[in-house]
């Protein structure tokens, strides 16, 4: 049996809520989580496989597109209470996931907080801080562009470099499904670049973002935004 199962995880920010769309593969042998949330997320998550018949205790994978807090601030958690699953992220992210090297992320939010204006520096300090609080995780296995997996059917890597340099998307074939993370993203029907004035590289951001499009998939699942389909063009 094979299956993709998009979960829904709803939070609240300044009172605004949010959604994000985690995604599991589903097969005989597998059950793959792809990108898991901010920290603290793990009950959330947990509620959402319960929700949806999955047993989280068969978790045998934890993909990570890559190393941003809303993607892989609960892998630590994961990791330590199901501890069979392996984390697999871009050999170009890992160092930043294992916390060999400090986020990019935080980086350029350090750099940006000295342009806030004042009504945003506290913003930009509890969003500096949220990224600090994020547990670095050992990664399993290392992948690169075009390496494939078993999982439901036939699972290709992507390098969909820009938003971050090591960025990875997923496209199964059997299914004609491309799931983004963070190359693309929903908005009022369309499919777009995630927040361009955080791509770390938009030239690249967008050469990844046409080029996935080139794939021609039925279904497009996007971290924010959730599902499009080809027929709703």
């Amino acid at each position: 049996m094979e299956n993709i199962v998009v979960i829904e995880i709803k939070y609240t920010v300044d009172g605004n809520e949010n959604i994000i769309y985690p995604v599991v593969l589903l097969d005989d042998q597998n059950m793959v989580l792809v990108d898991c949330g901010f920290y603290g997320f793990l009950p959330l998550i947990e509620k959402a496989f319960e929700e949806k018949g999955l047993d989280i205790n068969q978790l045998t994978h934890i993909v990570i597109t890559h190393h941003d807090l809303d993607h892989m601030g609960s892998l630590k958690a994961l990791k330590q209470k199901y501890p069979k699953a392996k984390v697999v992220a871009s050999e170009i992210e890992e160092p930043y996931i294992s916390g060999d090297r400090k986020s990019l992320r935080l980086e350029q939010a350090e750099k940006r907080q000295e342009t806030l204006p004042d009504e945003q520096k506290a913003f930009g300090l509890a969003f500096m801080e949220m990224i600090r609080k994020t547990e670095p995780c050992a990664v399993d296995n290392k992948v690169k562009a075009d390496d494939a997996f078993d999982w439901c059917g036939g699972c290709r890597i992507i390098a969909t470099p820009g938003h971050t340099p090591g960025h990875i998307s997923l496209y199964l074939k059997n299914h004609k499904t491309l799931i983004t993370g963070d190359a693309a993203v929903l908005v009022k029907g369309k499919l777009a670049i995630a927040n361009p004035q955080y791509a770390l590289d938009l030239k690249a951001a967008k050469k990844s973002k046409k080029e996935m499009l080139d794939y021609h998939a039925d279904t497009v699942i996007c971290y924010h935004g959730g599902i499009w389909k080809e027929e709703n063009i």
